[in-house]
């Protein structure tokens, strides 16, 4: 594309955000209603599939265009976005670059559009960091997969319209070998959702029962029993959505959700509040988290590793709510009435402890980084060559190879 298209989509997008977002959000009530509001807006401004295939909705526009619109919607994005995170940072990526020309057909186009919502069935109660041993199995039924099983910690599933399912299809090869990834569709008999309260008072996870639930049998991502390389390419994406969820919303924005550090530009207004600025231990620790929120812009632009923008996220998270508790309470998360917003600052002294695990835990991130990019050795594995339903019977064939 040349210099004049650029500049032109960075004028389209302008436009879009100075004029067209305000008129549309205007008057628009209840959180849904606005996320799809917002959502159908981009699409029809050409701004929500900027690297999609013209054929499913979206642009065909290189990497420059991207980072164009990267640059220009910093701190502009709705809130509400984050409605869509699963699907539009997740989901439809992996469906974009793996799925058939059947499956994108069906989903990319209302995904990017904001017509449906998308959650990711991935964690068990038997299976989380060992995510490979789950046991919710899929079995061919006609032209239907017949899915149960149990899915635990999922983000706003209650919600969700689809969700990105990883089944076992073949207990008969290696836990690894024998997974596929399907859409499940949730709105049928065959799923039920049950929140599971934090102890910030939130309920943003849910533990999902499977019952004979169906899935046409063309909606498998990538090939049968494939899923586990799907399951990664789908992680290097969630990585860097983690990041992107950082930055929703403008500078004054607050919102209990997410996994986003509190922006320093509200700790440097308590910091002035309790009249702490003076402070030389306080101004250094401010100095320090400035930085590291620069950096956290740095390493999304300049497209690194996924695993060392999230990790660094997570260090980001904590040590902000450690001096925004200090800065705001007298003991902890306990306080005072005259205190300053008290709840919303306990809320993010509760909620940044779950960045260590959202996402993939902080040791899981460290060994991708040790294997994939240092190139250090894997840690050994006995059962990598043994039949799933050998392992979960406790028996074990010699290792031969």
């Amino acid at each position: 594309m040349s210099e004049d298209s650029l500049s032109e989509f960075r004028t389209r997008a302008e436009r879009f955000f100075d004029s067209t977002l305000p008129a549309v959000l205007d008057g628009v009530d209840g959180h849904r209603n606005r996320a799809r509001a917002w959502r159908g807006a981009l699409y029809e401004a050409g701004l929500a599939g900027i690297d999609y295939p013209i054929e499913y909705g979206g642009l065909g526009l290189g990497s420059e265009f991207k980072a164009a619109y990267t640059e220009i919607s910093a701190g502009r994005v709705p809130t509400e976005e984050g409605t869509f995170g699963i699907g539009i940072g997740m989901g439809l990526p992996t469906l974009r670059d793996h799925g058939t020309h059947e499956v994108k057909d069906r989903f990319l186009e209302p995904g990017l559009r904001g017509d449906e919502i998308w959650c990711q069935l991935y964690s068990e109660p038997g299976a989380g960091s060992d995510l490979a041993s789950l046991s919710t199995r899929a079995v061919l039924d006609g032209d239907e997969w017949v899915v149960t099983g149990q899915k635990v910690w999922t983000s706003g599933a209650q919600g969700a319209d689809v969700a990105i399912l990883l089944a076992r299809t073949d207990p008969s090869a290696p836990k690894h070998r024998g997974i596929s990834m399907l859409a499940l569709p949730m709105n049928q008999d065959g799923v039920t959702v049950r929140p599971l309260r934090q102890m910030t008072g939130e309920a943003e996870f849910n533990e999902v029962f499977i019952d004979e639930a169906r899935i046409p049998r063309d909606w498998v991502i990538g090939e049968v029993n494939d899923g586990w390389r799907m399951a990664v390419a789908l992680l290097a994406h969630e990585r860097v959505q983690t990041g992107v969820s950082s930055t929703l919303g403008d500078a004054t924005s607050r919102s209990k959700a997410g996994r986003a550090p509190i922006r320093v530009s509200e700790i440097i207004k308590l910091a002035g509040t309790q009249r702490r600025l003076d402070d030389a231990e306080v101004r250094q620790e401010l100095a320090r988290l400035y930085s590291n929120e620069e950096i956290i812009g740095y390493l999304r632009r300049m497209g690194c590793h996924p695993s060392i923008g999230k990790l660094w996220r997570t260090i980001q998270g904590r040590a902000a709510a450690n001096l925004a508790g200090r800065l705001q309470f007298r003991a902890g998360p306990a306080w005072d009435e005259g205190d300053i917003d008290p709840d919303w600052f306990a809320f993010q002294m509760l909620n940044c402890r779950g960045m260590s695990l959202g996402g993939g835990t902080d040791e899981i991130q460290k060994n991708t980084l040790g294997e994939r990019v240092l190139g250090l050795p894997r840690e050994p594995a006995i059962d990598k060559d043994v039949a799933f339903r050998d392992l979960r019977t406790g028996t074990r064939r010699p290792n031969n190879g």
